[in-house]
């Protein structure tokens, strides 16, 4: 357990470690917002084509070799652009050629890393049972919770003289190395064969045990007889599910994008990178708590279930967003961060634990694998689509949120399956 959730950890903390950092090396470098954000777009890009496959992969190659090959991902694609922003601030190259770069390197981790998120996923979905499932990946993705709090946290703390202000890019490379050995030495070997799915044990996050277990599975008939067919995106038990995933993730990744700039813009910290992303940090780091909270208490301790999170989730995100569009100083935009991550925090694990429920056992690694394609989705236009909003008017980009939570909290409240059906028809 410490080791899967130590993958979805480190991944989590250096993105926003990055996040927290890119405004500040944007405007030293004098690159237009627009296309700091956009430098993002690719890569998001890559992970949402190759996340399926990836998942479909660990059909035969098994979990932890994909969850190998994304750390291998993340910490060459960090420390490669790491060094393109190193030695793009120290004028080696113009700062166009700087982000090219940078969104050259900044791929490799939507290529190669989108292979982790969906087998750490599969890998616990297959040991839970169906009653603990929301829990168990409401666990798994509260380490993007705890990983958007640390990042943030000690990314100024990274910050040394001889690397500057890409220092942080570097130090989440060799915390990467320490993962992969981690994961090397501690996790033990999954069958990568198909069979290993279907385990149902009372501990979630034990050894897979071996495959004469199976007779424990739900479905272990169907899972005699070979591999499943692939999990479409229009199969209708998960179609609802998805909508609402691409909705509330396009509405998250629009205030994401945009409240770096924000902070830098409202505060008056474009000239002083230093307190420019401590201020940025602090704003990340109410968001994650926030999100812990909603994660870590309010999920398992009100047994919510995925429509009673994300219908809750979307109130929370509407009001957060049109706090921080009327805010104009630190408290303000703290405290209406704080509220939207609260609500996003009860839509995310909702809309990946309504998807997994929707389906089979047999059938986790597909959808896995699709969770992670939405996921990644939601940052391919909407980060650069926020900031070119912004530039043009400041709330323009946080109204656009709230319209699109309260439209899905009406089409959720229609649409999605009551969480008493859900339970029901496991």
């Amino acid at each position: 357990m410490a080791v899967l959730f130590s993958v979805m950890l480190v991944t989590a903390s250096g993105n926003t470690a990055m996040q927290s950092i890119l405004p500040t090396i944007g405007t030293q470098l004098n690159i237009p917002d627009f296309w700091v954000s956009a430098a993002f777009s690719w890569s998001a890009l890559l992970w949402v084509y190759t996340a399926p496959k990836w998942a479909r992969q660990s059909d035969h190659r098994g979990r932890k070799a994909l969850m190998r090959l994304g750390m291998i991902g993340f910490t060459t694609s960090f420390a490669l652009a790491g060094l393109a922003l190193f030695f793009g601030l120290l004028g080696w190259y113009s700062a166009l050629w700087t982000f090219i770069l940078f969104a050259l390197f900044r791929s490799l981790y939507g290529g190669l890393g989108s292979a982790a998120p969906p087998a750490v996923q599969a890998y616990v979905a297959a040991r839970t049972a169906r009653a603990d499932r929301t829990k168990a990946l409401s666990l798994i993705s509260s380490s993007f919770g705890l990983g958007t709090i640390v990042g943030p946290a000690i990314a100024p703390l990274l910050i040394i003289p001889v690397l500057g202000l890409s220092s942080p890019m570097f130090a989440f490379a060799a915390i990467g190395i320490l993962v992969m050995v981690a994961l090397a030495l501690k996790l033990p070997n999954d069958n990568p064969g198909y069979q290993a799915r279907g385990v149902v044990t009372s501990e979630p996050y034990s050894s897979a045990p071996s495959s004469n277990s199976l007779k424990d599975d739900e479905d272990g008939d169907d899972d005699q007889r070979g591999l499943p067919p692939q999990l479409r995106w229009g199969d209708e038990r998960v179609k609802p599910w998805l909508i609402t995933g691409i909705l509330g993730g396009n509405a998250h990744a629009l205030i994401l994008g945009v409240i770096g700039f924000l902070v830098l813009d409202r505060l008056g910290l474009r000239g002083d990178p230093e307190m420019g992303i401590q201020m940025t940090g602090i704003v990340l780091m109410s968001g994650a708590a926030a999100t812990l909270l909603a994660q870590w208490g309010l999920i398992p301790l009100l047994q919510m279930g995925p429509r009673t999170s994300i219908l809750w989730g979307m109130v929370l995100g509407a009001g957060g967003c049109l706090i921080i569009g009327l805010s104009h100083d630190l408290h303000g935009i703290i405290i209406g961060f704080a509220v939207a991550s609260l609500g996003f925090g009860l839509f995310r694990p909702g809309f990946t634990a309504g998807a997994s429920l929707a389906v089979k056992r047999s059938e986790q690694n597909g959808v896995a694998g699709i969770v992670a394609s939405v996921n990644g989705m939601a940052f391919i236009a909407s980060p650069a689509l926020g900031v070119l909003l912004y530039t043009y008017a400041g709330p323009l980009p946080f109204w656009l949120a709230v319209a699109v939570c309260v439209f899905l909290f009406v089409w959720g409240f229609k649409t999605l399956k009551l969480d008493e059906r859900i339970d029901a028809e496991g």
